[in-house]
């Protein structure tokens, strides 16, 4: 809480009033004066209060009134009241109400108090109060303040003592602290230059402000009482101790180093008063010697004394510190001594503090670089930083050396810090436990053991005896701790430099980049003025570090220590190494590889570097120390013992923890260092391959190390310490030469270069034994190589050609492996990786990168062939896009593969050329393709490996798929290339030598591709026969365009032919012995057990190839010459595979005689514009080069002139017949005719139906049903060829053909297969082929001359025939057949065909080609109209009893439709006579049809009766339409029946089998209606021509109405029999139907114009009238409703016209 807030200043008086109230209380009796004073205080207080606002104010300036009677009470010198005064003015004091006055007086109270010794502890509270609180304390009354201090400092009672001296410290510090913030407060203001007198007096203090001078005045008095001298402002001084004095102005200095600094006053006392004096105190230390006999000396030497010696040492530690700058001279003299303190003759402890003073100044590298720069590097002076860092290497080395024994002080060394005591006392010493672990941690050398304990954490030099200020006596210094100390100190020195040097380097390499970048072409430089005092740093220091620290680790026993020390020696030794200094950065790096390998270890490239070493002995302070080599005895623990990686196997050697410690420090040294490192790393290497030997490690993929299996024996044992750590190191080890990507050029050039000699000496050991070898430098050069891709150019060829020239050729195969494994591995990374530019812009870098993998084809060894494959088959999978100009080198190391390689290996290739097929053509040069071909025939032929055969042989069907595609590209680049070559050959004066030479080398590249395939076509194995014949064929055929002519006739005489005729011999000589189940696990079909049936397929494929080459190259092989000779050759073959008894073959046969009639058939799809169809006939691709008339590269393909034409000349003019000479046409007919002679004999002898023989014989061979079915659909493609000279003749055999064809019935066991289930209606192929046969020859005849339309009737005539078949299924010879339906297929051996759909689709077609045909002269003449009509009878006249109802119907449509083409045609040609005997067909087949011998089946719905009926209905109509209207071109018998059938029809019959509700509907009504109707209209036709007509009609009606009147008679005399009972359902219909009738002729009577109607006719009709008056009575409502309707039209009879009547007689 504040001391100004008006609640503390209320507090504060309330406090004040009862202090003096308690004070006048105490003194009441006593001390009345001081009563009285009270009292007077606390009006006086208030008065104060009531009159001022600033109530502190006020009381600051009544301060010495308010305090008096404090003063008095403690005048008194009661305790009490002392204590209570004491308190009192504390409290004023806190409130800072004190006022200078005042002050002084209460000084001078407590001063009394003092003198008399009462109340010292709270006498020196009060004055750090009166102090602290505020600065109103100065000059006199602050020197009697302190002076009270140190006076209280010295008293008897302890507590006193210890309070005064806080006091003093703290009084002290406040002093300083004034004069701090005094120079704050005046800061910015400028003052006057005081005149600088010439020799300044040390009391000259004008010139400080109040509180420096205080300071100045203090600090002045405290150097003149260590001095032991009189104080000039502290008086009243009565003594002082110079320890105390010393811990001050140490104080004083470490705290306000600024103020000495900036202040010229304090300066100057500084190397005035305060230098001289510390050296003066020094002397007897400099000059005692321990040991030496104090008799024999004259004067006696001043013993060291340890508070005062220590205390100096702390005040040169500050002083160097913080004032180094302003005295140089003297801090040498300081350092020189320290240096000297460290010798082995002063006294234990003395040296202990002298250690810890330098480790002070180890942990600051800025003031040891100022060491260096100051002292070192000037001449003629002292090398300090040189003799601070020797004198520790060499302290720490004589704390080893077991001293002198007959020195008489050794043995009253205070300390006993001597290894021989400590062994003496039981210490763990030379022999003691020699085996055992140590745990405490420690030094250990030659039987002498010093402990190691913590003595400060690292970087700060925490001391021990440097702070044991309360000491009087030497401390003992327990064993170790000056060792400790060194040690840290020694550290601390190396961390400190290193990271303050690279901390600068850093500073400064990003100065002169920044300097780069802003001006490039200035090549910026460092100031060499820093790396002088760097180097010069480091060469000063760096022999005594490392003999130290080589001896420390030796020594070291603790795994932390040892950690330190490697730390120091690897910093150093990078510290070297980026300085530049070689010398000393091999010394370390030396230092650190000999400490990582086991003791006496044979490795040459280190002990011929340590010798150099060795050889230097480095003198310090004259005493020799010499670099100590490792000792082997030193205790560790043993972690790991393996085999020596050497020429003579030695056992085993030994490694420690060590050693496993060092070797880590090493990976990490190479690792993060390897820049700097040179040409140690050959040192670096060395190690670490015998090391990892040692330790079993072996490498893994990509050169990464693992720990292996123990291999040879118990050689090599490992605790479970050391494998843990294995994974740990093998990761470094590899991520070692991952950062060798961060090093430069140089640096990689000298890691390669070290590990090629490493490997070279690994090499020469694994010769001539089977020992392992070591792959460490194999492994570690694939590593290096793989990170460092970017660069690969500056190290491929050191690289590889070391790998394949030594490594690869090795006889020793885990060598070998490794070699081809780095090769390999090399290779596939250099591919992949993404180098600038990139590799396709590169080509001799990718040569570079391939060349290696084509010279391991040279080594004989297989395990580097499967190796190299594999690699190869992964050079594919990611590089194969861009190998460019390495295609060559690829395929030379896939194609070196022969049959007594094994299979592996085969197939290892193989998959490479796979991938190269499937993906890399285009990418390749165009002269590798003929490489590919070789290759790829080459695994066809081999013999190892059947499917890599037969997969080669699909290659090359790829390849021939490629040349296709690219063959123009194809062409340019090989005829670029062949002029080259010819000209090379030309200059050499040698004919160019190539296969098939004469011929274009596009040509030849074909030539090639066949020849290869033509050596597969008759192999051994079916399977590769067969595969090598289709992909022979498909390329023939699909490719052959780009051959030229000549080449054809070789592809076509020798390959073709040849191949036809060896086929049809092997399938005809054939075993038909049944093959087992090859190697009893492969099942074989049923199709091809036998060579017999394997042959088969072969002869299938060969003709149906030829005759695909025939058909589609026929122009071009039209040119040839011989074409007519090989065509009948072709057909030959054809007839006799097709009259074969093989199913297969036979069909197959007639597959590619259709193939070969495909050739120039119109295309019916006309919309396709002709261009793209002709290209896709041609199946070429839309973009092709024409190689002949393309002029220049820069022509642009797709021409504005027609792509056809180019495509003709292309394809040697196949798409366009030659020009049609008389010639030509002449031999194309033969050809074709040629064609038809074959296929009628074919045909003839496979539908012969067999002769002879019952039913139950099995014929020989009947033909299938898809072979008939081909052998029809060849009829359509050889006709268009032939038409022209085809004649009723041919017509008429093929008319045989058809109709045998059709009628051959399938076998049972085919028939699922070829008939559809019964229940659909749809026609087998076999009969739609005959359909088209006949429409394809229907067209041509329609389109023909007149000549052809003859054959119109036979067309006819076939059909006809085949619509019988509806009805009357055809015979197969004497064949039983079964129908379908009722064959359950395993029992008929023969299964009829469903013969309706075949039926009635000729129907339809007869009807469809009628309505073209009717008018046609031989259609008329043939009659074949009444043909038609007659077969229609036959359905017509079964109508229900059909086979399938739709029969019929289609029948009467058929005849409807044909009737209304044909009858017209018929009058037209009435009187010719043409159609006499048409007339009476046409009369019975309506009769037979419209009243039918057959019932309706009872299962028909009404809907459908009905529908049935409307097909009557249609009959009458077509005939009250399109016959009776012409009656008079028309025979009168034929009229006479037609009258008569309509008269039966409307005469209603009725069938009796309908249920009683059915009536109605079934009775056919409407039928008997239309009937009826048609007869009137025709009785009342005023058209009448003749008498005869007139009187048929009359007659027809006259018998109508008398009928209608015996129904009617007939109804009433039953209904009235039948009384309640109603009549039967029939007669009530009837009568209803003859009510209607009535009804119908009374409406036609009115439309009839009079005089049309006969006078009986009216007589009749009148006379009905009773009748149907009489029926009135009748029950039925139906029957009302009827004669209610026929009454109706009566009345307009009512009155006879006479007129009419009169008309009418006349």
């Amino acid at each position: 809480m504040s001391t100004s807030t008006p609640e503390a200043v209320k507090k504060l008086l309330e406090n004040m009033q009862t202090d003096l109230r308690s004070l006048s209380m105490e003194c009441k009796k006593k001390f009345p004066p001081v009563k009285e004073a009270a009292e007077s205080g606390i009006v006086k207080i208030k008065t104060i209060a009531a009159r001022n606002t600033d109530i502190l104010a006020s009381l600051k300036e009544n301060s010495s009134e308010v305090v008096q009677p404090f003063l008095m009470g403690c005048g008194t010198k009661e305790p009490k009241i002392t204590q209570l005064c004491l308190a009192a003015v504390q409290r004023l004091m806190t409130h800072e109400v004190v006022s200078e006055a005042a002050a002084g007086n209460i000084i001078n109270m407590l001063w009394q108090l003092m003198e008399n010794g009462l109340e010292e502890l709270k006498l020196l509270q009060t004055v750090l109060v009166l102090l602290t609180t505020n600065t109103v304390v100065h000059d006199e009354i602050l020197s009697k303040a302190i002076v009270l201090c140190f006076r209280l400092h010295f008293t008897k009672d302890n507590i006193t003592n210890n309070t005064a001296a806080a006091t003093v410290r703290q009084v002290v510090t406040v002093v300083f602290e004034r004069m701090v913030a005094e120079d704050e407060r005046f800061k910015g203001i400028v003052e006057q230059p005081t005149p600088v007198q010439g020799n300044t007096n040390r009391r000259s203090v004008s010139t400080l402000r109040p509180s420096a001078k205080d300071a100045y005045m203090l600090f002045q008095d405290l150097c003149q009482l260590v001095n032991a001298d009189a104080p000039y402002w502290l008086v009243g001084m009565t003594e002082m101790t110079r320890t105390f004095g010393l811990e001050l102005l140490e104080s004083v200095l470490n705290d306000f180093p600024g103020v000495f600094l900036q202040h010229q006053e304090f300066s100057f006392l500084l190397k005035e008063r305060v230098c001289p004096l510390v050296i003066k105190l020094f002397s007897p230390n400099i000059k005692f010697r321990q040991g030496s006999s104090s008799a024999a000396s004259p004067a006696p030497v001043e013993k060291p004394y340890f508070p005062i010696c220590m205390r100096l040492l702390r005040v040169v530690s500050v002083l160097i510190k913080h004032f180094y700058s302003l005295l140089v001279t003297e801090c040498e003299i300081f350092l020189s001594l320290l240096v000297k303190f460290l010798d082995g003759e002063k006294p234990q402890w003395l040296r202990a503090v002298a250690v810890e003073s330098v480790h002070r100044l180890c942990v600051q590298p800025h003031l040891l670089r100022s060491f260096c720069q100051s002292y070192d590097m000037k001449q003629h002076s002292t090398k300090v930083f040189r003799d601070i860092v020797n004198a520790l290497g060499s302290f720490i080395q004589s704390l080893f050396i077991v001293p002198n024994t007959g020195n008489p002080a050794a043995t009253n060394a205070p300390a006993g810090g001597s290894g021989a005591q400590a062994a003496a006392q039981g210490g763990p010493g030379a022999g003691g436990q020699g085996g055992s672990l140590i745990t405490q941690a420690a030094f250990e050398y030659r039987g002498t053991w010093i402990p190691l304990m913590t003595v400060s954490v690292q970087g700060s030099a925490k001391a021990t005896y440097l702070e044991m200020l309360d000491k009087v006596e030497p401390p003992s210094i327990p064993e170790g701790y000056a060792m400790s100390v060194a040690f840290s100190a020694l550290l601390d020195l190396v961390r400190g430099i290193t990271s303050m040097i690279e901390r600068e380097l850093a500073k400064e390499e990003e100065e002169v980049a920044v300097r780069r970048e802003a001006n490039p072409d200035q090549n910026a430089q460092a100031e060499p003025e820093a790396h002088l005092v760097w180097e010069e740093m480091v060469s000063a220091c760096w022999c005594g570090l490392l003999a130290a620290l080589s001896l420390l680790l030796d020594a070291s026993t603790d795994e932390t220590a040892t950690e330190s020390i490697l730390k120091a020696e690897l910093t150093m030794a990078s510290l070297c190494g980026r300085l530049g200094l070689v010398t000393p950065r091999d010394a370390f790096i030396t230092a650190i590889c000999k400490a990582s390998l086991p003791p006496h270890y044979a490795l040459t490239v280190l002990s011929s570097n340590a010798t150099n070493l060795n050889n230097k002995a480095y003198s310090i302070q004259g005493q020799t120390v010499q670099i100590i080599s490792p000792s082997s005895e030193s205790h560790q623990q043993v972690v790991a013992v393996g085999q020596p990686l050497t020429v003579q196997p030695q056992g085993t050697v030994v490694l420690t923890a060590k050693n496993i410690q060092c070797m880590r420090t090493l990976l990490n040294l190479a690792h993060c260092h390897g820049a700097v490192l040179g040409t140690s790393w050959q040192l670096v290497l060395a190690t670490l391959q015998h090391l990892v030997w040692i330790l079993g490690l072996k490498p893994g993929v990509g050169g990464a190390l693992k720990p292996g299996r123990a291999v040879e024996g118990p050689s090599t044992v490992l605790t479970t310490a050391v494998m843990t750590d294995l994974p740990f190191i093998s990761n470094i080890l590899s991520r070692l030469f991952e950062s060798s990507q961060y090093l430069d050029d140089v640096s990689l050039h000298h890691l390669i270069n070290a590990l090629c000699s490493l490997s070279l000496e690994a090499m020469e050991m694994a010769y001539g034994t089977n020992k392992e070898p070591s792959l460490f430098a194999v492994a570690k050069l694939l590593e290096t190589g793989l990170v460092n891709m970017d660069r690969i150019e500056i190290l491929w060829r050191p690289l590889t050609g070391h790998l394949l020239e030594k490594v690869c050729q090795h006889p020793n195969a885990r060598m070998r492996e490794w070699g081809a494994e780095a090769v390999t591995a090399l290779i596939k990374a250099g591919l992949a990786y993404k180098h600038n530019p990139p590799l396709a812009q590169n080509q001799r870098l990718q040569l570079l990168l391939l060349n290696p993998l084509k010279e391991l084809s040279n080594v004989l060894h297989a395990d580097i062939r499967q190796k190299q494959l594999e690699s190869v088959l992964q050079i594919l999978q990611s590089q194969g896009d861009s190998l460019g100009p390495g295609w060559p080198l690829v395929l030379g190391v896939i194609g070196a593969i022969r049959n007594d390689q094994g299979e592996s290996l085969i197939r290892t290739a193989f998959q490479c050329l796979q991938l190269v097929v499937t993906d890399f053509l285009p990418t390749m040069p165009c002269m590798c393709l003929q490489i590919v071909v070789d290759v790829a025939s080459s695994f066809g032929l081999q013999n190892q490996e059947l499917n890599i055969s037969l997969t080669s042989i699909g290659l090359l069907w790829n390849i021939s798929d490629y040349f296709f595609q690219r063959g123009e590209a194809i062409t340019q680049d090989l005829e670029r290339e062949e002029a080259a070559l010819q000209k090379q050959a030309r200059e050499k004066g040698e004919p160019l030598n190539r296969p098939f030479h004469p011929a274009p080398p596009f040509d030849c590249l074909w030539l090639c591709l066949y020849a290869k395939l033509g050596q597969l076509c008759v192999d051994p194995r079916p399977a590769v026969r067969k595969s090598a014949g289709q992909t022979m064929f498909s390329t023939i055929a699909a490719h052959g365009t780009l051959l030229q002519q000549s080449t054809w006739h070789i592809v076509v005489w020798k390959v073709l032919f040849h191949l036809l005729d060896c086929v049809r011999k092997s399938s005809t000589t054939a075993d038909k012995e049944k093959i087992e189940s090859g190697g009893g696990n492969i099942l074989i079909h049923h199709s091809r057990d036998t060579a017999e049936k394997q042959w088969a397929e072969t002869w299938v494929l060969t003709l149906a190839g030829v005759a695909r080459i025939f058909n589609t190259r026929r122009y071009l092989l039209q040119q040839l010459g011989d074409f007519f000779k090989a065509w009948e050759v072709l057909l030959d073959h054809i007839q006799s595979a097709a009259l074969s008894k093989n199913n297969e073959v036979s069909l197959a046969a007639l597959k590619s005689f259709q193939e070969i009639l495909q050739i120039g058939t119109p295309v019916k799809d006309s919309a396709m514009p002709t261009e793209a169809l002709a290209l896709a006939v041609m199946g070429v691709p839309p973009v092709l080069i024409d190689p002949l008339s393309a002029s220049g590269p820069g022509r642009h393909l797709l021409r504005s002139d027609s792509m056809l034409e180019r495509l003709t000349r292309y394809n040697g003019a196949e798409l366009q017949a030659p020009p049609q000479g008389e010639e030509s046409a002449l031999e194309d007919a033969a050809l074709w005719w040629s064609a038809w002679n074959t296929w009628y004999r074919t045909g003839t002898d496979s539908t012969r139906p067999p002769s002879g023989g019952t039913g139950t014989d099995r014929p020989s061979f009947v033909p299938s049903q898809p072979f008939l079915t081909a052998l029809v659909q060849i009829v359509p493609a050889l006709y268009q060829h032939i038409e022209t000279g085809f004649s009723m003749e041919d017509l008429r055999k093929l008319g045989v053909i058809l109709h045998g064809a059709v009628s051959i019935p399938i076998s049972s066991d085919a028939s699922p297969f070829i008939l559809p289930s019964y229940t659909e209606a749809v026609l087998t192929s076999l009969q739609e082929a005959v359909l088209t046969a006949l429409d394809v020859l229907q067209k041509a005849i329609c389109v023909g001359p007149e000549s052809l339309q003859v054959m119109y009737p036979a067309i006819f005539e076939q059909l006809l025939l085949f619509v019988e078949f509806s009805c009357k299924p055809p015979q197969y010879g004497k064949l039983e057949t079964k129908h379908v339906a009722n064959a359950k297929y395993n029992q008929a051996e023969w299964v009829a065909l469903n013969y309706v759909p075949f039926a009635e689709r000729s129907l339809e077609v007869v009807v469809d080609q009628y309505h073209k045909t009717a008018c046609h002269k031989a259609v008329i003449n043939e009659k074949v109209l009444q043909n038609i009509i007659k077969t229609l009878r036959m359905p017509l006249g079964l109508k229900y009893a059909c086979p399938s109802e739709s029969t019929w119907k289609l029948a009467v449509s058929s005849l409807l439709k044909v009737l209304s083409i044909g009858l017209p045609v018929a009058r037209q040609h009435a009187s010719s006579g043409m159609f006499e005997t048409m007339w009476p067909e046409l009369a019975n087949a309506f009769e037979d049809f419209l009243f039918t011998k057959s019932t309706p089946p009872d299962n028909v719905s009404i809907q459908e009766f009905q529908k049935n009926e409307a097909i009557d209905v249609e009959v009458v109509q077509l005939i009250s339409t399109e016959i009776l209207p012409f009656a008079n071109f028309i025979p009168k018998d034929f009229v006479g029946q037609i009258m008569t059938m309509l008269n039966k029809g409307s005469i209603h019959s009725q069938s009796s089998s309908f249920t009683e509700a059915e009536i109605d509907v079934r009775m056919r009504e409407e039928f008997s209606k239309v009937c009826f109707e048609t007869l009137l209209q025709f009785s009342f036709s005023n058209k009448v021509s003749t008498p005869q007509e007139g009187y048929i009609s009359r007659m027809a009606l006259s018998v109508l109405l008398k009928r209608s009147q015996d129904v009617l008679r007939r109804y009433v005399d039953d209904e009235r029999l039948s009384g309640r009972c109603p009549l039967p359902r029939q007669q009530v219909t009837e009568i209803i139907f003859v009510l209607k009738a009535i009804s119908t002729l009374m409406d036609s009577l009115k439309k009839t114009q009079p005089e049309n109607v006969d006078g009986t006719t009216w007589a009749q009709v009148i006379a009905l009238y009773p009748t149907l008056v009489e029926c009135i009575t009748c029950s039925s409502s139906e029957v009302s409703s009827a004669l209610k309707e026929a009454l109706g039209p009566f009345k307009d009879f009512m009155q006879p016209p006479v007129s009419r009547v009169q008309n009418g007689e006349s």
